[in-house]
């Protein structure tokens, strides 16, 4: 088979293939996010603000990178690298406190050399990414590994409060008959009621003269209807009295 027509037997398929993909590397902090583990390593290991380097940005170099004397690494670094990013620092005694993957966290190489902070909390990273996140750091030591609730605490709460306000409340709008919109026309497909506008019937607006006076429009666009077809849609949008109902409402009174 060809691979045109490949592409056209299976066009998910073929879409799939073209879509950015997202990967534990592009796992961008939310700046709540980092906050509150900048606030734990200050709050714990008496860290001045002032000696936290971020050396980890797209296309940047942390090998490269001028780490000041005394300096601590409070980072996301890339996981798929995360066992040689730590060997790196070991190596030069460079202090560090990066975020890891929770369930994997203990599978670095110099595993027994630094601290896994384990806290039970899922973050969701600016690419949309949700991951089971922990940490290791160099800073303390004398455990391997800790098991920290209050830490995952903040973390959730953090994340959750991030989440709730990127829910932005959309307006719902309540048009005449005279207008349709997609939305409305798709809710109609979802019950079941079948509707048609014909063109001679319809012309397009993007907004009543109401709502530009408000300074807002129609989302998507809509249709202003004629008379005839105005009077469709309410039909259409109707429930209507079976005969047994109608014979029923003959009786009462």
């Amino acid at each position: 088979m060809s691979k045109s027509r490949e592409s056209f037997t299976d066009y998910d398929g073929f879409v799939e293939k073209f879509k950015p993909k997202k990967t534990t590397d592009d796992c961008y902090t939310p700046p709540e996010v980092y906050a509150v583990v900048l606030d734990y390593v200050r709050e714990r290991w008496g860290v001045e603000e002032s000696d936290v380097v971020r050396p980890f940005w797209p296309g940047g170099d942390y090998e490269a990178f001028e780490y000041p004397e005394g300096c601590v690494v409070v980072d996301n670094a890339p996981f798929s690298i995360l066992s040689r990013i730590q060997a790196f620092y070991l190596e030069r005694g460079i202090r560090f406190f990066l975020f890891a993957p929770s369930l994997t966290c203990l599978s670095g190489r110099r595993c027994m050399e630094v601290d896994h902070i384990v806290c039970d909390c899922s973050i969701t990273y600016e690419n949309g990414a949700v991951v089971s996140t922990g940490f290791v750091t160099n800073l303390d030591d004398e455990n391997v590994l800790e098991a920290d609730p209050e830490l995952g605490r903040r973390l959730n709460h953090a994340n959750d409060a991030r989440l709730k306000a990127m829910r932005k409340t959309v307006a719902k709008y309540e048009y005449p008959n005279e207008v349709i919109t997609a939305a409305r026309a798709q809710w109609l497909a979802a019950h079941g009621t079948p509707y048609r506008v014909r063109r001679r019937d319809a012309c397009r607006i993007s907004a009543l003269d109401e709502q530009r006076e408000r300074g807002k429009c129609i989302f998507g666009g809509g249709l202003l209807l004629s008379r005839a077809a105005a009077a469709e849609r309410a039909a259409a949008e109707r429930w209507h009295l079976s005969d047994r109902e109608r014979a029923v409402q003959a009786a009462l009174g």
